[in-house]
């Protein structure tokens, strides 16, 4: 089932930091994790939130369950608008505190993680990513492609109406974000029916296969999306997109919008719709938003991004850019 790929935590309140320990604790549990790995994250999810009580007032931790082929891992992040810090590295040495203890806390989640970033500024926050694999050794394994989603519902809402799709081939990589019109179970069911024709679809061209999945979902509420392609051989994006999901390509010195076409997928899309393509030299990345994000993203506020996993950007484009009052999703997808 598509739905929400990360679940939110507010971590506002010290009463509630047991309770998201033990829902976190339950997920793993569930997902087929060891003791000894859902051991890890319970003191890893114990640190993050004392840390968020300690520096900010309104804290938030994410916790995505990915099944990654077999080899699952689950994805922590905590957003806190506090101070920010003048130098994470140091702050991540044991005994380095600037809340008179002990200074173990930074420390102990990169010990504990298979994957540990810290991203801060100061006056505008902090962003810690954590990862623990059921199998350790699966975290180093290459890929061609890193494709980093965070879809979260819309608050009070069950399921989400935005869903991530990818399909992977020796040839290419497809993947599809798309919103289904409204939020709750029949938004979620339209994006649901969608992303079963395009994993059905044999074909690369994004065109087509949003063609085909409009045929596919004309009985459902209907969904904006968009599709894009990566060829590996010619190391050409193809992209096309209907209705308002934002996508933008970017590359080491320049970036460029996306123009979707307008329409709603299952109700009407133009008669006539072409694959738009980009080379991976000018644009090695590209980033889709819903329309639960706001659309005036300037990627330059955030120096030195470029050295971080892309789930901290997508993280902090969440933070700054989520508008709370719909399904909010974002994928950054980057050409190794």
């Amino acid at each position: 089932m598509v739905d929400a790929t990360h679940i939110s935590f507010i971590a506002n309140d010290r009463s509630y930091f047991s309770l998201i320990k033990k829902e976190i604790h339950r997920a793993a549990g569930e997902a087929g994790f060891s003791e000894l790995r859902i051991n890890m994250l319970d003191l890893i999810v114990a640190e993050m939130t004392s840390n968020l009580f300690k520096y900010s007032d309104d804290g938030e931790i994410l916790m995505g369950i990915f099944h990654n082929g077999g080899s699952p891992y689950i994805e922590l992040i905590s957003i806190d608008n506090g101070p920010g810090m003048v130098n994470p590295t140091r702050m991540m040495q044991d005994g380095i505190s600037t809340g008179n203890t002990l200074g173990h806390g930074l420390g102990s989640i990169k010990r504990l993680s298979d994957t540990f970033e810290l991203y801060s500024q100061i006056g505008w926050g902090t962003i810690v990513l954590s990862r623990v694999y059921n199998d350790p050794k699966q975290a180093k394994l290459p890929v061609k492609m890193l494709m980093r989603p965070i879809v979260v519902s819309k608050p009070g809402e069950t399921v989400s109406g935005d869903g991530f799709v990818f399909k992977k081939t020796e040839r290419y990589v497809k993947m599809m974000l798309a919103d289904g019109l409204g939020h709750g179970p029949e938004a979620n069911k339209a994006v649901n029916e969608a992303a079963a024709a395009f994993r059905v679809f044999p074909d690369y061209s994004p065109s087509a296969t949003i063609r085909f999945i409009h045929q596919a979902i004309k009985k459902t509420r209907g969904a904006v999306m968009n599709i894009t392609a990566f060829d590996f051989r010619t190391r050409t994006w193809s992209c096309t997109g209907v209705g308002n999901i934002a996508a933008r390509m970017i590359g080491p010195a320049s970036f460029k919008n996306h123009m979707s076409y307008n329409g709603i997928v299952g109700h009407n899309i133009p008669t006539t719709m072409s694959d738009q393509e980009y080379p991976a030299e000018l644009y090695n990345q590209i980033m889709m938003c819903s329309d639960g994000f706001k659309t005036r993203i300037d990627l330059a506020r955030y120096p030195q991004m470029y050295k971080y996993d892309q789930t901290v950007l997508a993280a902090a484009l969440y933070k700054d850019h989520a508008r709370k009052t719909d399904d909010m999703s974002v994928v950054m997808a980057k050409i190794k």
